[in-house]
This record gives structure tokens, C-alpha cells and sequence, in this order.
């Protein structure tokens, strides 16, 4: 099982202070989401992301390169896995439950909770909103466009989100996890993930398949 080492932020570094934490995140070895699991869905954009924390949040950046981009939803909590899309599953504890964060271009995020695909509860668009995104593209929605499209996408993911479990901090932690790229309804389908998932069919709510992620103490 991959285990990805995630490095803490510097302590003078405020997540408040965007220009500089998404300079920080450039700094950082970038990992690819890069694994084709299904071979009907060949499509290959190029896709990398660089992972830190600090005591109160994950900060998550991806980069991606694609011929094909669309960021149709704007509202959060709609199904942004239609459009040119990055997601983060990730399962703080022991107890089976993990949670989605799923982010289209223009940074509209759905996020939910649960044990498997289904049932899974959405978190709360107040809750949703202490999730703060940055994304390169803007936030206004466009229909698919074809070309040579290069996007980035910064997320600072607070603590509190993780509604289910009590943490702390997340100094010398392990969580399970996985990191997806997809365009489910594009011209260019695409299904790529960071630890492979081994199912017949597109799948990403298969938490046995995750990898591992371990914060620095």
C-alpha cells in the first residue's frame, strides 16, 4: 500500500495569507494522479498534486493540464463530478467512515460523509463554506471548450469539517485516503486515480483501496 509523507507548513506561514501558502504548495514534490484502472477509459490528462498541513487544516493543491475543460455547476453540493473535476477521499479513523471533497475547476466543492457510495449525508453549505478554494480559472461557470487548458486549484481544508471525528491535530496522524480526477460528462472521459483501484467499473467510493497518508510530526 503507497504511504504518502505530508509535511507541516511553515510556522510562519498563516493560512490566511493565500499569495504565499499556494507559492509554499509550488515548492512541494508534486505526486501524480496518473493510474488508468479501466482500460474503456484510456483518456490521460496530466494531473499532479502537492499536499501539507498545518495544526488546523489540510492544504491541498492540484495542478492539471487537459484538452478538454467544463465547470457547468457553480452551487455547491451539485454533482461537480460532471465537469472537469478533482476529488480528495479520505478516512480519518479506524471506524469505516470516510469523507468526499469533490471540486470542479472554478472551485464549487461537493462534500459528503458516510460508510460506502450510498447512503452518504452532504455537509451543510454553512459548514461547506469554511472550505476556502482558490482556483486559477475563477468561479464563474462555462460549458466545455476544447484545447490546451492548464488549471491549478488550492484548497484549505479545516479540522472542523471532519464533523465525525475529533481532531486535535493532525501532527504524526495516519489517514487513509485517495486522490481522483475526473470529467464524468466531458467529450474526454476520464477516470484517474493516485492509489489504484482495482474494480471491473469506474468506481472511487471503494475505501479499500485507498492508500495511506501520514502528517509529519
Amino acid at each position: 500500500m503507497k504511504t504518502l509523507t505530508i509535511h507541516r507548513t511553515p510556522s510562519t506561514l498563516s493560512p490566511e495569507d493565500i499569495h504565499a501558502l499556494s507559492q509554499f504548495m509550488d515548492t512541494l514534490e508534486k505526486q501524480p494522479i496518473d493510474k488508468i484502472n479501466w482500460k474503456d477509459f484510456p483518456e490521460k490528462p496530466e494531473v499532479h498534486f502537492t499536499i501539507a498541513w498545518d495544526p488546523g487544516h489540510i492544504i491541498l493543491k492540484y495542478f492539471v493540464r487537459e484538452p478538454v475543460i467544463r465547470a457547468r455547476f457553480s452551487e455547491d453540493n451539485s454533482p461537480v463530478w460532471q465537469d472537469s473535476c478533482a476529488e480528495f477521499f479520505v478516512a480519518p479513523g479506524d471506524d469505516g467512515m470516510y469523507y468526499n471533497f469533490e471540486t470542479n475547476c472554478i472551485g464549487t466543492c461537493l462534500a459528503e460523509k458516510g460508510f460506502s457510495r450510498s447512503p452518504r449525508e452532504k455537509l451543510p453549505p454553512p459548514l461547506l463554506a469554511h472550505i476556502k478554494r482558490y482556483p486559477s480559472l475563477g468561479v464563474a461557470p462555462f460549458e466545455e471548450k476544447t484545447g490546451d487548458f492548464s488549471w491549478d486549484l488550492l484548497l484549505v481544508i479545516p479540522k472542523e469539517v471532519f464533523t465525525d471525528h475529533s481532531i486535535d491535530t493532525f501532527e504524526g496522524k495516519t489517514f487513509r485516503a485517495n486522490f481522483y480526477k475526473i470529467g464524468d460528462d466531458l467529450s474526454r472521459k476520464h477516470y484517474l486515480t493516485w492509489h489504484p483501484v482495482k474494480t471491473p467499473e469506474p468506481d472511487y467510493h471503494r475505501p479499500e483501496f485507498f492508500g495511506k497518508i501520514k502528517f509529519s510530526s
